[in-house]
């Protein structure tokens, strides 16, 4: 396995991949690699012949008050895992070889950005879109993988893909999650002991949900006030957004009569956390 720094260096590897006729999956992180990200990992291996990892801080996707300076960032161990899970190649480039100059152009996924975290995170996903098409554009992956936890991010990202009609296929894998159902996350480690005990009440508000969904209960309303019920036991919890909304427009719904998200974050005390479930669909990616 390589790490390489530069476009130059990147493209060549997968040039010389592609006259091998190898197929290229990619999947893009920040580093501070996990269980999760090794999942993703494997799953590329498993659909491509050739694996890229791309491991990069974005500034662009931070606001001014948010964690960007204290983002973990460890490329040594990143590798390991990297290697252990079967990529080919790490792209780690500097800020100065993304963002060379001022960054004038700037992809925009209208409306889809609007709600959730979009709604608490402005200019979060003008930073996300417009890192994700250029690695595209510097990698081109036949297929890049992406984990549901961060399932805003893939119905932009998809989205995107398909107005652009960029040349890929965006792969959704199941989150995974800490035996006590905790979503796994580089954030996790900002917490105490006391907030991680706590932390894992998003898990199972989401499991409240499905189980009242799946009892016959369909009104946002109640699935909701389910939901909160089970936050309301963590004193140090406080929730930023809990909502269920369409899967495809993530617009807010009253009733689930069509597949849905039942979507939250919550700070637990300075870190916040996100998760997720699907309400209405049976694809498998849900791990609750």
């Amino acid at each position: 396995m390589k790490i390489v720094k530069t476009i130059e260096e990147i493209r060549q590897e997968i040039r010389q991949a592609r006259q091998h006729s190898h197929s290229i999956g990619f999947v893009p992180t920040m580093g501070a690699l996990h269980a999760g990200h090794r999942s993703l990992i494997e799953a590329a291996r498993k659909q491509c012949s050739f694996v890229a990892v791309s491991i990069y801080v974005n500034p662009t996707q931070f606001g001014p008050a948010e964690d960007f300076s204290r983002y973990p960032r460890n490329v040594t161990a990143d590798a390991i895992v990297c290697e252990k899970a079967g990529a080919d190649v790490i792209f780690a480039p500097d800020d100065s070889v993304l963002y060379p100059t001022e960054q004038r152009v700037w992809v925009v996924v209208e409306k889809l950005t609007d709600n959730l975290c979009g709604r608490f995170r402005p200019g979060h996903f003008r930073g996300v879109a417009t890192v994700c098409v250029k690695f595209f554009n510097i990698i081109g992956p036949d297929q890049a993988f992406f984990g549901q936890k961060d399932a805003q991010q893939v119905v932009v990202i998809r989205r995107m893909v398909t107005d652009l009609n960029l040349p890929l296929q965006i792969v959704t894998c199941p989150t995974l999650r800490e035996p006590d159902g905790l979503a796994m996350s580089s954030r996790n480690q900002y917490l105490s002991p006391e907030q991680r005990k706590q932390a894992v009440l998003l898990s199972a508000a989401l499991r409240e949900c499905k189980r009242v969904f799946s009892q016959g209960q369909h009104n946002v309303s109640a699935l909701i006030a389910a939901m909160r019920m089970i936050l309301s036991q963590g004193p140090i919890l406080h929730p930023e957004y809990v909502q269920i909304v369409d899967m495809d427009s993530l617009e807010d719904i009253d009733t689930v009569d069509r597949p849905a998200l039942a979507a939250m974050a919550v700070r637990c005390g300075q870190t916040r956390l996100i998760d997720n479930c699907l309400l209405g669909l049976q694809n498998g990616l849900d791990s609750l």
